[in-house]
Order: C-alpha cells, then sequence, then structure tokens
C-alpha cells in the first residue's frame, strides 16, 4: 500500500477490541511501517490512534489504561478487589494528597516541617526535589488534589493513579518504613492545552551524528506523553566516541523567543555533577595525594568534620552520616564554609547510605584545599579538560543566552514548568550553592563525552573500585559505589540530576561501556525515557 493509502486510512474509523492492548497496537504499527505503509513509526502509530477515533498515539495509550484501570477496579488483576493486595506506595500517595489538599484553602495552612517529611520521603529524594520545590508544585494543583484518587495499578512498592487530570506515580523502599524513593504527579496529556508544543505545531528536530533510527520517533513521543518543551538525547552506542557519538534535539530552548533547541545547547547536570567530583578524588588518589581510607580531617583546612574518623570512601559513597543543609538553591554560588558552617556536622548513620549533599561538598573543599586552588578549576584541570569537555562549566551565577560566564559561547536552554491551565510558563534555573555536589553546566555530547571515557583518566583497579558496591540504597538490586548509583541486575550505572526547571539522566550500559544521556528542560522524571533508549540496544 503507498503512503498516500496509508494516509486516507487514517478517516476509517475502527472499534477498539473487546480487551484492547497497546503492546498489540504498536505491534501492528510497526507492521504496517514494515510493509512501507508509513515512512516512520510516529506516523504508523499515528494513523492506528486516529483510526480508532483518537487524535494521538498518547491518547490512544490513556483510553485503553483508562479502560484497564476500570476493568481492575471491578475486579482486580486476579479476581479480587483492586486494592486488595497492601501498596505502601499507594498509602504514602494518600498521605500526600491529603497532606498539600488544602495549602489553597485553609487559612494558615503552613508545609509539612522537615522531620514530617523525613517520615514519608527518603533524604535522597529530598535533596533532588527540596520541600520548597514540593510545596510550590503540589501547592499549585491543590484544588485537583481534593479529589477522588483513582489507583491504575498498584504494587507493594509502586502505584499509578489518577486523580482530577492528574497522573502520580510513586514507588517506596522495600523496607520499613517506606518511604517515598520517587513521587511523580503531572498533567495527563490532555491537560497540556499549550499549543506551542503540540504535535500539530510540529515543534523542531536538530541531529548530530550517526543518530539511531528509533530515537528521533522515541524523543517526539516521550515529548508528547510527559507534556516537554525540549528535550535532548545523546548517546555513544561505540567504543569509539568521535565516530560514533550523537544527539538528537527536539522542541524548544526557549519557547517565548522561539528559539528552536539544538543539541549543543546547555543544561545545569545537577546532581550528576557528583560523579566529576568523585573522578576528580579519584586521579588525586592515583597520584597519591591522598587515600581513599585516610580520615578526610586530616587534610581539610577550611573546614572539618565533627567526626574525625569519617573517611574520603565513606564521603564518596555516602556512607559516612555527613549533614547537609535544608535548603541550597540560590541565586549564586556559595562558599562551602559559608553554607555548612566551619564544623560540619556528622548525625546520619555511619556505614551506610544515606544521600549527602553535604558530604560531596566537603569533598569540593577537600579538591581545593589539596590541589591549592579553587574547586572549579582543580576539577577542569583534572576532568573536563582531558576529556574535551569544553562545553562543561562550573558558573556563579545562572546563565543566560546572553550570559559571559558560559564555556565555549555555548547557549543555554531556558527552564519551564506547566502551568495551572496547561500552558507552559519560564521556571528560573537556580543555582546549586555547592558546587561540587550539583553545580556543573554541560551538554548533551559532553556528558556522553565523561560517561564513554572517564576510566580513561584512571589505572584499572581504580575505576574498577568506583563500579564495586560499597553499600545498599535499599531497594532491590540498588547499590553505591564511589559516586556511581549501581543497578547491577538492570546491568546500568548511572546518575540523575534534577530541579526546577529541568532534569537530567546519564546511564551507562554496564557490558560495554555504551551510554545514553537525556536532558530536559522542566521539571520531571526522565529516567525511564533513557533506560527505554538504551535498553533495545543492550
Amino acid at each position: 500500500m503507498s503512503h498516500e493509502s496509508g494516509a486516507a486510512a487514517r478517516d476509517e474509523f475502527r472499534d477498539l477490541p473487546q480487551n484492547p492492548s497497546v503492546r498489540h497496537l504498536k505491534l501492528e504499527a510497526k507492521r504496517r511501517l514494515a510493509a512501507g505503509e508509513f515512512t516512520t513509526l510516529h506516523d504508523a502509530q499515528l494513523a492506528v490512534a486516529r483510526e480508532h477515533g483518537m487524535r494521538s498515539w498518547a491518547a490512544l495509550k490513556q483510553h485503553i489504561e483508562a479502560a484497564q484501570a476500570a476493568q481492575a477496579g471491578q475486579t482486580g488483576q486476579a479476581g479480587q478487589p483492586a486494592e486488595a493486595e497492601a501498596s505502601h506506595a499507594l498509602d504514602q500517595v494518600r498521605w500526600v494528597l491529603q497532606r498539600y489538599a488544602t495549602s489553597d484553602d485553609v487559612p494558615g495552612w503552613t508545609p509539612p516541617a522537615p522531620g514530617e517529611l523525613a517520615e514519608h520521603f527518603t533524604e535522597h529524594f529530598l535533596d533532588l526535589v527540596p520541600p520548597e520545590t514540593l510545596a510550590k508544585t503540589l501547592g499549585g494543583v491543590a484544588a485537583k488534589l481534593r479529589q477522588e484518587l483513582v489507583p491504575v495499578g498498584v504494587a507493594p512498592d509502586r502505584a499509578r493513579a489518577r486523580v482530577a487530570d492528574l497522573r502520580v506515580e510513586a514507588t517506596t523502599e522495600q523496607e520499613p518504613p517506606y518511604r517515598l524513593t520517587g513521587l511523580r504527579v503531572y498533567p495527563d496529556g490532555g491537560a497540556v492545552t499549550d499549543a506551542r508544543v503540540s504535535r500539530d505545531a510540529r515543534p523542531p528536530a536538530a541531529s548530530l551524528g550517526p543518530v539511531p533510527e528509533p530515537v528521533p520517533g522515541q524523543i517526539g513521543e516521550s515529548a508528547a506523553e510527559l507534556g516537554l518543551v525540549g528535550v535532548i538525547a545523546a548517546g555513544d552506542w561505540g567504543t569509539a566516541p568521535t565516530s560514533t557519538s550523537w544527539a538528537h534535539a527536539h522542541g524548544w530552548a526557549d519557547l517565548d523567543q522561539d528559539v528552536p533547541l539544538r543539541p549543543e545547547h546547555g543544561f545545569p547536570a545537577r546532581a550528576i555533577t557528583k560523579l566529576i567530583t568523585s573522578t576528580a578524588v579519584l586521579r588525586l588518589v592515583e597520584r597519591g595525594v591522598i587515600g581513599l581510607d585516610d580520615p578526610v580531617n586530616a587534610r581539610l583546612r577550611s573546614l572539618r568534620l565533627a567526626d574525625d574518623t569519617v573517611s574520603v570512601r565513606e564521603l564518596l559513597s555516602h556512607t559516612g552520616g555527613v549533614d547537609s543543609p535544608a535548603s541550597m538553591w540560590a541565586d549564586s554560588v556559595s562558599d562551602p564554609v559559608a553554607v555548612l558552617g566551619a564544623v560540619v556536622g556528622c548525625s546520619g548513620p555511619r556505614g551506610e547510605f544515606a544521600y549527602s549533599n553535604g558530604g560531596y561538598a566537603v569533598l569540593g573543599q577537600l579538591i581545593a584545599d589539596l590541589t591549592e586552588s579553587s574547586f572549579a578549576e582543580a576539577v577542569t584541570r583534572l576532568v573536563l579538560e582531558p576529556l574535551g569537555m569544553a562545553d562543561s562549566w562550573f558558573p556563579q551565577e545562572p546563565p543566560t543566552a546572553d550570559s559571559t560566564d558560559v564555556a565555549d559561547s555555548t547557549d543555554v536552554a531556558s527552564g519551564y514548568r506547566l502551568a495551572q491551565d496547561g500552558t507552559f510558563v519560564p521556571e528560573p534555573l537556580p543555582m546549586f550553592t555547592l558546587q561540587a555536589a550539583g553545580g556543573l553546566w554541560s551538554t548533551g555530547p559532553d556528558l556522553v563525552r565523561f560517561g564513554s571515557a572517564w576510566s580513561t583518566l584512571l589505572p584499572r583497579e581504580l575505576a574498577d573500585e568506583a563500579l564495586r558496591p560499597q553499600a545498599s540504597r535499599g531497594e532491590t538490586g540498588a547499590e553505591i559505589g564511589l559516586g556511581w548509583l549501581l543497578q547491577y541486575p538492570k546491568q546500568v550505572v548511572g546518575h540523575a540530576g534534577s530541579g526546577p526547571g529541568s532534569s537530567a539522566s546519564l546511564i551507562v550500559s554496564v557490558p560495554d561501556g555504551r551510554t545514553s544521556v537525556v536532558l530536559t528542560n522542566r521539571l520531571t522524571t526522565v529516567e525511564a525515557v533513557n533506560v527505554a533508549l538504551i535498553r533495545p540496544l543492550a
């Protein structure tokens, strides 16, 4: 069948089967693509959706999920009531909705105190999504949170649900107290009313290098489903980054100024910075400047830890119990002493994983003290320059398109958030006050260079040690290396980073070292997008 006849078929409506399956319909779209009926998978999926009376593939998926949810509400997954199996994640979601639902309605409402939040969220989550961001995000949709919560899929440690026109996804720890390790509350596909990012608006796209054939379609689909202004995917599927690395940009760097996103646009890397800091420390270990198991206080000059016995290894693996400041977002970078104080507390669990921005800030000061230079200067010499990361830098203030504090004239993407009316509005990109924990700004191609080649800066045994499990992270199969978050059951390692107006993810495939990076100019979870990119090739 020709492409023209395939296009005509989009007006031939068909009823969905009694028990529709997204997987079955996607296979149908792939079959029609292979038959030459369409030129891209996106066109084939769109045709299938419209033939069933839906405006888009995302709308078709939502329709099917809603039908499955209604069925599950009657019988559950195995003929039992839908919530017969206890779900800690669903219980936590109910607490979140109840706690924030009246923030716009009850006079004198106050957000949860840090101690209360710590009972329901892990420290790692609250480091990535600070309390003020949580309150701002949920407070903006408080009226919707007061409506009925409809579970879509539940398990003991995870839950998917709908409330009003919002989707809710949550994951919890495997062991008591079952705190939330992840929470997403985002508009359903139909809630994004901003015509500037709709498929009909044909968001711009640009590529660099040999982009794998499925990537543009996957990224376009993800942008539509998650509601993204702009997203960059970058990767290296081979062993020679100069010939196999690639990047693909979809959408807008500045929606209000009609600036298309390019693969070279800069983004805040946020917590991915910790991998850069870790590598710099390991380079100093290799040179004999300090040992992994040396006490940190023996070499610090500008500040000290309250516990003299905490080692370099413990700081790298978040097992030193070092305290973190309550808030780490500001208009500019601060000196670690000004944020942490002259003596940094160590009130956390020793020898157990407890995510610590404070610990990495201390490592940054250790690097500065050992090299007798600023942290940014030292890490640039130790890591960025040797790997050719010329478009990565540590700004003192939030860079803009007109800023002079930008590496090699790299343009930066603007941050956005989704307003209650479904349109995108600018979201300032604040600075992470502690550079060593989250102050790097970079590009997709540069972060791929790091993921592909960081180990070449170290002796084999030291690189292997960085990826050796140092402690459990509380989830099944999840462990911590020396800075690296390890998921060996899934054969991947990496790190994510997020903050107001942006999100980032870096994943390295363990068997072959392939690297995948996703950057977007909205605060959302992009780990699943990144995993979907790299997994089909694993």
